[in-house]
């Protein structure tokens, strides 16, 4: 049997099968978009309250109460803050790098399986046009088994075949739908957690030139 032979009886297989896959990527796909929707969900934060609780925790010297009210918050913004100033008895670059590390491991979570959402938005319409492809094939290899057919034999196959380009499409636009959208959410949690860690630092900063300044004021007058 020759390789154009085997491929042929390959595409007689028809379509259904590559319907089923499509129905299982449907399936997985609902699942991914299930699961990051509760992810972000209670990873919600008030951004704003946050900063002002860092602020005043900053301005009085004692981090419990903070970590009392944010401790148990997934969200990026406050792990990453919490986890930056821990190491605030180490300096204002110790805190940096600690930031830094917590924001990465953050985002890594954030970004998980939106991969496979962007897989099949690119690549699930594709697949459906493979099954058409093999829809066509078969179609055809059924008009020349039955001349008799005619046009109806081949505009029937025809149409079953395009439902699975029809398919294809369906599972591929809420897939690119739902990986914008938790891109979007990625993005302004880590835009969040940027402004938190620069007002963090300003914040320590400024602190330690005051003490410096007072250090040094309080030498000359000495």
């Amino acid at each position: 049997m020759s390789l154009t032979e085997q491929f042929l009886n390959f595409a007689l297989l028809g379509a259904e099968w590559v319907l089923w896959l499509l129905v299982f990527l449907s399936i997985f796909s609902v699942g991914v978009m299930i699961e990051r929707f509760l992810f972000f969900r209670a990873r919600r934060v008030d951004a704003a309250a946050l900063a002002a609780d860092i602020k005043q925790a900053l301005a009085d010297g004692d981090l419990g109460g903070l970590t009392d009210t944010w401790g148990e918050s997934p969200s990026m913004p406050a792990q990453v803050a919490l986890r930056g100033l821990s190491e605030r008895a180490r300096g204002a670059d110790a805190v940096s790098e600690a930031m830094n590390s917590q924001k990465t491991r953050s985002r890594r979570e954030h970004e998980r399986y939106l991969i496979v959402l962007g897989t099949l938005g690119n690549n699930a319409p594709f697949i459906g046009l493979f099954g058409t492809v093999l829809g066509i094939i078969q179609a055809f290899r059924d008009l020349s088994m039955n001349t008799q057919g005619g046009a109806e034999t081949v505009m029937s196959g025809i149409s079953e075949a395009l439902v699975a380009t029809a398919v294809g499409l369906l599972v591929a636009i809420p897939a690119v739908v739902a990986f914008n959208y938790f891109n979007r959410r990625v993005r302004d949690a880590s835009s969040a957690t940027d402004d938190i860690a620069h007002s963090i630092l300003s914040e320590l900063h400024g602190r330690a030139h005051g003490d410096d300044a007072g250090d040094r004021g309080g030498k000359g007058g000495r």
